[in-house]
């Protein structure tokens, strides 16, 4: 018979990657948070000086402010589009196998070449989107150089490439759930409107918030399509947290406050991502 303790060094392998990819990287950038440190220059001990600072600087609350504008925008308007094609995709329509595989396309994009191709319909001058408007005889838009337009045409943006993510992460969670119920609703006399709100909902809601918790730890930590559509511009309309501690890093070298500023949204994704697996599991 083998041993208990055998078992352990089964464990070995994935204790050594979650300490070498994860917790060491974690715990280096806490401690980079404490000190004053700049390329170039001697590292000194500062404490929780690079905090305060931030709590001072306005271009990072405005920071905060949009990364959770966008992240409420985003999850809000994925999920309720997300449902409806998951509906969609569950009813017995023709070329059902097809449309499956015209939506996966968006999300196995990388997010690099979505920016780029959304950048380049998006082109004030000569993009096909301000074509389409002055065809219909709208004003053309400036969007992504709008700095009042820049934040809501970025969470299209997203919302185009992962409402679909969310449609199948639906549509496998109407498949499991059982005919039984629906059937003798049915037959009760209850409309479908009924249906889909007292029994289709409820029962789908510990799935909408098991795909709520996946897209709130890419969003909370949007960096891709926004460096490459504006980086962060026009002006600081559209620097997330992300996107502002990449300017802190590798714009100023002020590695030490670009570190506080990381550690502060990982505090914010595991406080919402917590949050919401626990209110998952109330729910199951």
């Amino acid at each position: 018979m083998v041993s208990r303790v055998s078992y352990v060094w089964f464990l070995v392998p994935g204790l050594v990657f979650v300490a070498v990819l994860i917790a060491f990287p974690v715990v280096f950038t806490l401690w980079l948070s404490l000190h004053d440190y700049q390329f170039g220059r001697t590292m000194r001990f500062h404490g929780l000086g690079n905090y305060a600072a931030l709590m001072a600087d306005q271009v990072f609350w405005q920071g905060l402010w949009i990364t959770l504008t966008l992240y409420v925008v985003c999850l809000v308007a994925q999920l309720v589009i997300g449902l409806w094609i998951g509906l969609l995709l569950n009813a017995r329509i023709r070329g059902r196998p097809v449309l499956r595989a015209i939506l996966i396309s968006p999300f196995v994009l990388p997010g690099a070449i979505v920016g780029l191709m959304w950048l380049v319909i998006l082109d004030p001058s000569l993009g096909p989107a301000n074509y389409l408007l002055t065809t219909m005889g709208l004003p053309r838009s400036d969007w992504l150089a709008s700095p009042h337009v820049v934040v809501p045409v970025i969470a299209m943006v997203d919302t185009w490439q992962w409402s679909p993510f969310i449609a199948l992460i639906v549509l496998g969670g109407l498949q499991t759930l059982p005919d039984e119920p629906f059937e003798a609703a049915l037959i009760d006399g209850a409309s479908r409107r009924q249906v889909f709100f007292y029994l289709t909902l409820p029962m789908l809601f510990p799935t909408l918030l098991t795909a709520a918790v996946l897209r709130s730890v890419d969003l909370l930590r949007f960096f891709d399509v926004i460096y490459v559509t504006t980086q962060g511009g026009p002006g600081s309309s559209s620097t997330t947290l992300n996107i502002y501690a990449y300017r802190r890093g590798f714009e100023f070298f002020d590695i030490g406050q670009a570190s506080a500023i990381m550690v502060l949204l990982l505090v914010l994704v595991l406080v919402i991502v917590s949050a919401l697996t626990y209110l998952r599991r109330r729910l199951s």
